[in-house]
């Protein structure tokens, strides 16, 4: 039987939505990541969001999961800023 990516049990529609948020977040940490110029800093970034997003991948509390979700944004909203900064 074939590997999939889908969870083992259903989602609520709300937690799919939660899902999908939070694979949005991590694509675009991702993608924001692959414009740090130093190769050094950008892997250690990606290693560091991987890292991250993959310990908490089996988190169920929704309080827990929404701070998380603040925290990720929060870490974006810096990281984009620090590249325009670098840039001017």
């Amino acid at each position: 039987m074939a590997a999939t990516r889908l969870p083992p049990t259903f989602l609520s529609f709300k937690q799919f939505l939660q899902r999908q948020k939070i694979l949005g977040i991590y694509r675009n940490m991702l993608r924001t990541i692959q414009k740090v110029p130093d190769e050094v800093d950008r892997k250690y970034l990606r290693d560091w969001a991987r890292d991250e997003f993959k310990r908490n991948k089996d988190t169920t509390d929704e309080d827990a999961i929404r701070m998380m979700i603040t925290q990720a944004i929060k870490h974006l909203e810096e990281l984009q800023k620090s590249l325009a900064l670098a840039r001017s």
